[in-house]
């Protein structure tokens, strides 16, 4: 039988307009690796046994686990409900799970939410001062879309680039088109290099599709919907 933890809220507070920060207690032991998931649920009854994937944006050596999710507030939903948590509240935590993992310098794409994975693992690079021959491109809706926009800015100084596109937005100081196949091309230089997906299903696999056309190894694409 998996392993069950009941886990503290300590904190709350709000990236973007939709998308929630919940800093939680940690289990004695309780170690994964950047990029990996988790199965919670929120503790009271009627919620017990909804679980739903989320992925540590914290890293495995700070005191408590950190996660960060987006608030569907149209309709009924576990993830509506978690905007009513707060501080003192808890969760039920479960085992470590997840097919995210960084294995080199490469390309990282993401869109919306899909960039929870990739936080974590960015941080760890950066603690690590190897941000440096990795890309970011981060597609999102509108400006206000954009989740921890001011840290991965901060991550440009340590040698990340970033490619920041809005689909739904004309705003001068980004990328305004859909991430398509001469969108990638103009972007990246080489394709002889790591891919790192993670967003919708259809956004991962026609990108996932196009860079393979385009000449990335497919054991060089890691991908997560």
């Amino acid at each position: 039988m998996k392993k069950e933890y009941i886990v503290k809220i300590l904190k709350t507070d709000y990236v973007t307009h939709d998308v929630k920060r919940f800093i939680v207690e940690k289990p004695k032991n309780y170690k994964f690796a950047p990029g990996q998931a988790t199965e919670l649920s929120i503790n009271l009854q009627d919620y017990k046994n909804e679980k739903r994937p989320f992925t540590f944006t914290s890293l495995n050596d700070n005191p408590n686990l950190e996660f960060i999710i987006k608030i569907y507030r149209d309709h009924e939903s576990v993830t509506k409900k978690l905007e009513d948590l707060k501080q003192g509240d808890s969760f039920i935590l479960r085992d470590i799970w997840g097919a995210i993992h960084y294995k080199g310098y490469g390309v990282f794409i993401a869109g919306g939410t899909g960039i929870t994975p990739f936080i974590a693992i960015l941080r760890q690079l950066r603690k690590e001062k190897k941000l440096k021959g990795n890309i970011l491109i981060f597609s999102n809706k509108t400006e206000k879309d954009i989740i921890l926009k001011n840290e991965f800015d901060e991550m440009t100084k340590e040698g990340l680039q970033i490619v920041y596109t809005l689909t739904k937005e004309n705003n001068p100081k980004y990328e305004n088109r859909h991430i398509n196949e001469s969108f990638l091309k103009e972007k990246i230089t080489h394709f002889n290099q790591q891919f790192y997906i993670c967003g919708p299903i259809k956004f991962v696999g026609e990108i996932q599709h196009t860079i393979q056309r385009l000449g990335a190894h497919p054991d060089a694409i890691v991908i997560e919907t």
